[in-house]
């Protein structure tokens, strides 16, 4: 019989429809073809691209210069110059669009993918995540960040090289409000971290884990949208990204580097949507509020019935995608 779960954090139902139960190998997407042509983010090319505002060598036996390059966005979404001027036009709010959008180049290698990436690679990745957020809070008008990937044209990618972004926000987005204000309400409530239990019961309940070690645990969320949508968190309580010690930014590219190779070898290269989530800026959260990843394959479509009342039909059980992750061999 198919069930109503509730998320424990933000309250949202979703719909585990066992009646459209899907196999893992239902669900594989055929992978696109490579576009190939010219590549502005490929090494050689660096003039073609905004000047980069941070580097990380590269190995000197590699041919590239660079191992992480990051860069404003040649087409931002919001840019850095400017005040807010916050007005109002009758009853409507209105500022203008003053914000940051970079893109983090991964690798200089056009084909890597996520499951291919060493684990050093994979920590060079996560430093400049880290660097760039203790770099831009220092600006008083930005409140907080987000760091997401678009693997896929599926998943909204436009172009094919290893490249994630961020996006900087002089305000705090409407769905990070709804997560610390769940957050919040079961710290008052329970005088614990909602994350924190959830890793706990997790790590003993064992049937939605795909993989963990002494930092780190990944695992299928209880009332997952979509089929093998993966949480990845610290198992140390920390709010804010930027706060992660480097030490744990290796042992979060392991677990990464893992669960990445066991998505795209059961599911056959999916697109998909990689989000960290964090604490925003100038805010009194870290009681209640836990960063964490979440990684969204690109496996079913959402339409009128998710976009008109909210509620999200998934076919596979989360307990079902994790058993076929963990039962995948590397």
């Amino acid at each position: 019989m198919s069930e109503l779960r509730k998320d424990p954090v933000i309250g949202r139902w979703v719909i585990i429809s066992t009646e459209r139960a899907k196999r893992p190998s239902d669900l594989i997407v055929e992978p696109a073809k490579p576009r190939g042509g010219f590549c502005p983010l490929c090494p050689g090319n660096e003039d073609k691209t905004p000047s980069e505002v941070f580097v990380i060598p590269s190995d000197p036996s590699k041919n590239s210069l660079w191992a992480v390059r990051v860069v404003p966005n040649k087409f931002p979404a919001l840019a850095l110059d400017g005040t807010l001027q916050n007005r109002t036009e009758g009853m409507y709010d209105v500022m203008n669009g003053v914000g940051l959008h970079e893109v983090i180049i991964e690798t200089p290698d056009h084909s890597a993918t996520f499951s291919s990436l060493s684990a050093a690679e994979f920590t060079n990745i996560l430093f400049a995540f880290k660097n760039r957020l203790n770099v831009l809070k220092q600006d008083s008008r930005l409140h907080y960040i987000s760091v997401f990937k678009n693997c896929g044209a599926a998943a909204g990618a436009t172009l094919e090289h290893p490249h994630s972004q961020l996006i900087a926000l002089p305000v705090i987005p409407r769905w990070v409000i709804e997560k610390l204000d769940g957050s919040q309400a079961y710290f008052n409530n329970k005088q614990q971290c909602v994350f924190c239990d959830m890793i706990e019961q997790e790590l003993t309940d064992g049937r939605r884990l795909v993989e963990h070690n002494d930092d780190f645990v990944a695992f299928e969320p209880y009332a997952p949208r979509f089929p093998f949508e993966t949480h990845i968190l610290p198992r140390k309580h920390v709010s804010a990204f930027e706060d992660t010690s480097d030490h744990m930014l290796q042992a979060l590219a392991e677990i990464m580097g893992s669960v990445f190779k066991k998505i795209n070898k059961a599911l056959g290269f999916p697109p998909f949507n990689f989000m960290l989530h964090t604490a925003p800026f100038n805010e009194n959260v870290n009681e209640f509020y836990h960063w964490h990843l979440e990684i969204i394959p690109r496996l079913t479509k959402v339409a009128g019935f998710e976009w008109g009342s909210g509620f999200y039909i998934n076919p596979t059980p989360p307990e079902q995608a994790a058993e076929s992750l963990r039962d995948t061999a590397l």
